[in-house]
């Protein structure tokens, strides 16, 4: 009896720590929303923590007049090439991986696998040597390719051990109707690795669309600049419009809140993908 009462009893100093680290992670984020609702001159004469006494949208506006269009869809267009290949090239060699047991197999992984060992940042000379070496140096090019190679090995290994969890007989059995491996791969696995892809694409995604270094480093001119860099252009000589800095992040954020409401069903199972042996 004591037992169960104990079992039951509340766990207060748990609630009150699950409580704290809530208000860690809101307070950020309301500090941003409000801000960005700030007018300019009133930024440093009002509680920072406080509702603006004078909200407005006129930083939104001066964003959306600075060009953020652009980058907005340049954005667009390197993460959802990067993550679009790197999903169909992970997927493929994960089903070579798991189907074929033999020394290739073998080999293929290991070596994908040496790609989590090495940081962007050690390997950015060299990948900057490449990129000017092929002539894709300012061009979006010059982002999707190197985020596709340092997005597969991770990708490879989730979809891996998930690929590994499938029946042998459901392979067996389409086989034995005549599949071919491509259909199979197309009928079989893509539908089965559905919560892996949601998980790893909206990580990569979201990996791609906040990188920082790959746009400092291969690119240059405002055609090609993306979001992460157009946060620079409201940094003036003697001080920087930060109401529209939070703005333009609020604006960049909506995207992958979209995509992780789409996926959300996916992301609980596929967060677990190959790791409940």
């Amino acid at each position: 009896m004591a037992r169960k009462s104990a079992e039951t009893r509340p766990n207060i100093l748990g609630a009150i720590g699950g409580w704290l680290w809530l208000a860690v992670i809101i307070l950020p984020i309301y500090y941003i929303f409000i801000t960005s609702l700030r007018p300019r001159e009133d930024y440093y004469s009002e509680n920072p923590l406080s509702w603006p006494s004078n909200a407005t949208l006129d930083a939104y506006v001066r964003v959306l007049e600075n060009d953020f269009v652009r980058f907005f869809l340049n954005s667009v267009v390197v993460t959802a090439c990067a993550v679009a290949v790197t999903l169909a090239v992970s997927l493929m060699a994960a089903y070579v991986v798991v189907r074929n047991r033999n020394r290739f197999g073998r080999n293929l992984f290991r070596v994908a696998l040496l790609g989590i060992a090495i940081p962007i940042q050690a390997a950015i000379i060299p990948v900057y040597y490449l990129i000017v070496q092929m002539g894709l140096y300012d061009t979006l090019l010059a982002l999707i390719l190197p985020s596709i190679a340092f997005a597969i090995p991770l990708t490879l290994l989730i979809l891996t051990n998930f690929l590994r969890e499938i029946p042998e007989a459901l392979f067996e059995s389409m086989r034995m109707d005549g599949a071919t491996e491509w259909k199979i791969l197309r009928r079989l696995v893509v539908p089965l690795s559905r919560p892996a892809l949601a998980t790893v694409g909206v990580y990569q995604a979201l990996q791609v669309w906040n990188g920082f270094l790959f746009p400092l480093v291969l690119t240059q001119s405002a055609e090609t600049r993306v979001i992460p860099l157009s946060l620079w252009s409201f940094q003036g000589q003697f001080g920087v419009d930060v109401p529209a800095v939070l703005a333009a992040v609020v604006l960049s954020v909506l995207p992958m809140l979209a995509a992780y409401i789409l996926a959300r069903r996916q992301l609980v199972s596929g967060l677990t993908a190959g790791f409940g042996k």
